[in-house]
């Protein structure tokens, strides 16, 4: 009974040893940790790689400098910045179950987390409505859509999120009405976990994701059903004249299959990386914080996903993006003419 005793004893290891009060360090072998550290490394090198790419040909070809890529622009900055200061820290805290950076960094990363995160959500709530003026109001996208609006745009995503994230943590507004809770089961040395009230949880996870997911559900399905109307009129134009008939009908065709997959794929990918976080954190108050810390970390992963897939969603379907990548990986971009270098085939 005293072996079994002092066995158990000997396997609950803290992250600070010497430290009364210290977080409980997660009992893992050497392999699990080696295996989580490659596959977090591959997420954070990935965002990097496609939103470095992506932002070094909008900057670099001067054919790319128009008002919509410059809300990519901004997209992928947020999403870079998410991969370059936010990740690398995170993986740490998942694969340790430790923070070993000091309790102000601890704020500092949980607010930048929280910004750069709802940037980037916010960015493509304000790409979708870009999108819905360039295809239900095409006429007047132009005047809609211009420089001004779109700086405005980025502005607000950015200014938006900054205020919300560090306000919220500084003032400690997730932690209101919940003090004694928290100092009770998760101020521990050591802990930097993010916790929100149920208040503060339901209000962070409607500014953050609900209000702008619902939004970009909203338009793209409008999108969706205004495309599949022009298609419709299309094939009636097709009908008339019969020399085309056929490639008409057959384009149409295809463009409205190529814009329900994308927009499914769009809404999709965005869904399926954030909601299993953001559902958490919105009912993770109102049942006791009984969800597992492990199972929370890993969604925040899934979230991040997002990030490192943008790039491909919003860059890669793009035939210039691909264009640009090969003069990019080629070395083109040094040389003096390269910036106006044609992208508009393949």
């Amino acid at each position: 009974m005293d072996t079994n005793l002092s066995e158990a004893t000997e396997t609950v290891q803290c992250c600070y040893e010497f430290v009364n009060g210290s977080c409980p360090k997660a009992a893992r072998s050497n392999g699990l940790r080696f295996t989580m550290y490659i596959f977090m490394l591959l997420i954070i090198v990935c965002t990097l790689i496609g939103n470095m790419l992506l932002i070094i040909s909008i900057l670099h070809f001067k054919q790319l400098h128009i008002s919509t890529n410059y809300l990519i622009l901004s997209l992928a900055t947020a999403d870079f910045l998410l991969g370059c200061l936010v990740m690398p820290y995170s993986m740490v805290r998942s694969v340790e179950m430790c923070w070993y950076f000091g309790q102000l960094f601890c704020k500092i990363h949980s607010s930048s987390d929280i910004m750069l995160s709802t940037a980037s959500i916010l960015h493509l709530c304000f790409i979708s409505v870009d999108r819905y003026y360039a295809v239900c109001d095409p006429l007047r996208y132009k005047i809609r859509i211009t420089f001004s609006s779109v700086q405005m745009m980025i502005i607000v995503s950015w200014a938006v999120s900054a205020i919300f994230a560090f306000g919220v943590i500084f003032l400690k507004l997730n932690l209101k009405g919940m003090d004694e809770v928290y100092n009770n089961n998760f101020a521990y040395y050591g802990n930097c976990i993010l916790i929100f009230s149920e208040i503060s949880g339901l209000v962070a996870s409607m500014v953050s994701f609900y209000i702008p997911g619902i939004t970009m559900l909203c338009i793209y399905s409008k999108i969706y059903f205004v495309a599949k109307k022009q298609v419709r009129n299309i094939n009636k134009i097709a009908s008339q004249i019969q020399n085309i008939k056929n490639s008409k009908t057959r384009f149409a065709q295809n463009n409205e299959r190529k814009a329900a997959k994308t927009l499914v794929l769009v809404m999709g990918v965005f869904l399926i990386c954030w909601s299993p976080f953001f559902i958490c954190n919105t009912i993770g108050g109102f049942v006791n914080y009984s969800i597992p810390p492990v199972l929370i970390d890993a969604f925040v992963w899934f979230g991040y996903l997002n990030s490192m897939l943008n790039p491909i969603i919003y860059g890669f379907f793009f035939s210039w993006f691909r264009k640009a990548v090969k003069i990019i990986c080629k070395g083109q971009i040094f040389q003096p003419v390269s910036s106006r270098m044609d992208l508009s085939c393949d």
